[in-house]
């Protein structure tokens, strides 16, 4: 028996890359998972593949930029579970777009798939969270440090941060625990092939991968971990502490 056993956990962006990680080591702690996203497809078959394990895995499909597909997300989980123990808000959008060229729509969706999906899961997902629930944001070392051309991205990695804390100050009366990650470079199977340099940025003389993130989930899910809320958690090998002289 796990920790989580039995426990009811809902990951955004779950259907690839680190949402998929994360959703999967759940329900192989045997936590029930709900798997959201727009992304049907990888959506199903992830919830097949863990249903094909004897895992408790359940898709839900979902745009979490819209109040009314949350709304409608927490409505259809209710028809087989009253409470939700875990929210891991994963999903996100970039958008690496020239300033002068970025239109308001770029921008505002950008803005609403990444922090206003914080807002709405909490607003709709709290009600039904018992005392010991927790909430993990999926922030990026881009609230921390920029380059050109991310103004989009930087804001809402940035809101989610600061949304992060406010949220714990929230919650606090309900004893539900909200925490940030903020992953760097991780290799998540869309990258293209990996070169030393890449590794070499890296304190740690490596790329992260998904399994890192989802270490880190689990850290912050702990039920014993009452001790950790507000935080934001940096996953990044220590490439932002490393210093870089170029020639």
């Amino acid at each position: 028996m796990t920790k989580w056993e039995k426990k009811v956990v809902l990951v955004t962006g779950a259907a690839n890359g680190i949402g998929k990680a994360v959703a999967a080591a759940y329900a192989a702690a045997n936590a029930h998972v709900f798997i959201v996203d727009i992304d049907k497809e990888h959506g199903e078959s992830l919830a097949a593949e863990l249903a094909e394990k004897r895992l408790s895995a359940t898709f839900l499909y979902g745009d979490v930029a819209k109040e009314t597909d949350v709304h409608t997300i927490f409505e259809t989980m209710k028809q087989t579970h009253d409470t939700v123990d875990i929210i891991i808000n994963n999903a996100g959008i970039s958008a690496f777009t020239p300033l002068e060229k970025l239109s308001f729509a770029e921008w505002e969706k950008v803005i609403h798939t990444n922090v206003t999906s914080v807002f709405l899961f909490a607003k709709f997902g709290v009600p039904r969270m018992p005392e010991g629930a927790a909430i993990v944001n999926i922030a990026s070392t881009r609230a921390l440090m920029s380059e050109p051309n991310s103004e989009a991205y930087a804001a809402s990695k940035g809101g989610i941060v600061a949304l992060t804390h406010a949220l714990a100050a929230t919650l606090a009366k309900n004893r539900i625990r909200v925490n940030a990650i903020s992953p760097g470079w991780i290799e998540a199977g869309n990258d293209q092939e990996l070169r030393e340099v890449d590794h070499l940025q890296h304190l740690s003389g490596r790329v992260g991968k998904p399994e890192d993130i989802v270490r880190a989930c689990f850290y912050l899910t702990d039920p014993e971990n009452t001790f950790v809320t507000g935080e934001n958690l940096v996953i990044d090998g220590g490439m932002t502490k490393k210093m870089i002289y170029l020639d």
